[in-house]
């Protein structure tokens, strides 16, 4: 891409990029599983399976494949210019505090910041702050409920196994499935405030990834609100160049199906990954062809609860690799089953649910607002909320730290991703 001048030149470097990463994507995290399937359909016939070696797949894998296709697709687009210095290439493709979780960050979002940037000491203390209340996020409230939420589901690496789905009680399934719900929320967004606040402090800025979810009236605003830097990438690279809205109804709907087909796929080589994508492809295009409609006539929070149950029972879907155990989960939920394994309920964990949920739809802090720039600027210009934010950055930071260092549970949800 450096240097090429004809247009049929750029069209060949970016087919070649392009082959490139989603080759180095395909062999690391699907080849396994292609080889799987095809050796269940050979074994149907009585062949011989195919011989393949499992290889560890580097971490953050498909985050930073996507940020290189931005690269090359956005100078090709001619919406920013390549960079002169193939150090700068580097640095927005490892740039150290989004490297492994995301956010996903679009090239041309970033190009004029990779070599001009201002640092200063209000941009340190709002990362500072940022950063803290992202820890305390993982730490304090998603670990936490991991815990519960591995005892029911098991851990995703299946080394640790949950309850058997057959006989759980309704009151485990809804406490595991809601642990889990919220665990990945503050998991995630977690992480990328700490990536948001440490890229911060070196004087980057970088997009807001979460905006109150759970908050969301409708699957389509879930997804204008969850994971926000990878549905616009998926827009921008994918939806929009398969026609996006400038073709046929039937072909729009097509068109998204097909979206988040693929987002399902790209967060792991596994069905439930696979069926949790079409599940969510199925709401986005019945709420396009009546059901947004529909949703106007009901009272907004009857439309919060209605998209966070789906929700919760596509996080369901999404936590067990056994589909059919997935599905005896869901039928727990509701009461079907031999209700012999409970989970042990008690007031610590009911109270760190409530603060979750508490935290999920009253932001204070606008943890995850497109507009938390504005409070954290804001305290500069308050002489008392200024020394609060810090006194509480620094109390985040050392209870998370205490809590880290005496717990032996810590789970890396984004391996698999």
């Amino acid at each position: 891409m450096f240097g090429a001048n004809s247009q049929k030149r750029k069209r060949v470097f970016l087919i070649l990029s392009l082959c490139i990463n989603l080759g180095l994507l395909v062999y690391f995290k699907y080849c396994g599983f292609f080889v799987e399937n095809i050796n269940e359909i050979v074994s149907w016939f009585g062949g011989n399976p195919l011989q393949w070696t499992k290889i560890v797949m580097p971490i953050g894998i498909s985050f930073y494949t996507f940020e290189s296709m931005t690269y090359v697709i956005d100078v090709y687009r001619g919406i920013h210019e390549p960079q002169k210095k193939f150090s700068s290439y580097l640095l927005y493709i490892i740039l150290f505090p989004k490297l492994i979780a995301g956010p996903i960050v679009r090239y041309h979002q970033i190009a004029d910041q990779l070599n001009e940037r201002n640092e200063t000491n209000e941009d340190r203390l709002i990362g500072f702050i940022r950063f803290c209340t992202g820890l305390a996020k993982k730490v304090l409230i998603a670990n936490y409920l991991g815990e519960y939420a591995t005892q029911v589901f098991g851990s995703f690496d299946g080394k640790i196994h949950g309850m058997d789905p057959a006989t759980l009680h309704t009151s485990s399934a809804w406490i595991g499935a809601l642990a889990f719900t919220f665990q990945l929320y503050f998991d995630f967004s977690g992480y990328s405030d700490m990536a948001i606040g440490l890229a911060r402090m070196f004087g980057f800025r970088l997009p807001e990834n979460f905006n109150q979810p759970y908050l969301a009236d409708s699957i389509t605003d879930f997804w204008k609100r969850w994971h926000m830097t990878l549905g616009a990438w998926m827009k921008n690279y994918l939806y929009i160049p398969l026609g996006g809205n400038r073709v046929t109804q039937g072909r729009i709907y097509l068109n998204l199906f097909i979206v988040f087909l693929i987002s399902g796929f790209w967060h792991g080589a596994s069905w439930n990954f696979i069926l949790w994508g079409c599940w969510h492809g199925f709401f986005l295009v019945i709420e396009r062809l009546f059901l947004l409609k529909l949703y106007k006539k009901v009272f907004r929070p009857i439309r919060i609860l209605f998209t966070f149950f789906f929700v919760l029972i596509g996080w369901i879907i999404f936590s067990v690799k056994d589909i059919g155990a997935g599905f005896h989960y869901i039928a727990a939920l509701f009461g079907w089953g031999n209700h012999t394994d409970n989970l042990e309920i008690n007031f610590e964990l009911i109270f760190i649910l409530g603060i979750a949920i508490f935290f999920s739809i009253f932001s204070y802090w606008k943890w995850t607002s497109q507009f938390s720039d504005r409070w954290y600027e804001g305290t500069f210009q308050n002489k008392f909320a200024l020394p609060l934010s810090v006194f509480v950055g620094i109390f985040l930071f050392w209870i998370s730290l205490s809590y880290v260092t005496t717990s032996n549970f810590n789970p890396f949800i984004y391996f698999r991703f």
